[in-house]
């Protein structure tokens, strides 16, 4: 799944990696940056952070706890 952000110069993307399915953390997070080296967040223009299957939960939670308080408002 890709999610735009940042005016659609920050894309996420939350994959399950076939190719490292003999690992724990085998769920990435990519995130890739398309705007101008001056407005970046990152160094590089794409990184990954590969989770496991708990981790990927507790950010599950994280964000829909999140939600449910901005929805409060």
């Amino acid at each position: 799944m890709d999610i735009w952000v940042l005016d659609d110069t920050l894309r996420i993307s939350v994959f399950y990696d076939e190719e490292d399915c003999k690992f724990k953390d085998n769920i990435c997070v990519s995130i890739y940056e398309s705007c101008p080296e001056d407005e970046k967040i990152f160094i590089a223009d794409e990184t990954n952070i590969f989770l496991k299957r708990r981790e990927a939960q507790y950010l599950i939670e994280a964000l829909t706890q999140a939600v449910q308080k901005s929805a409060d408002r």
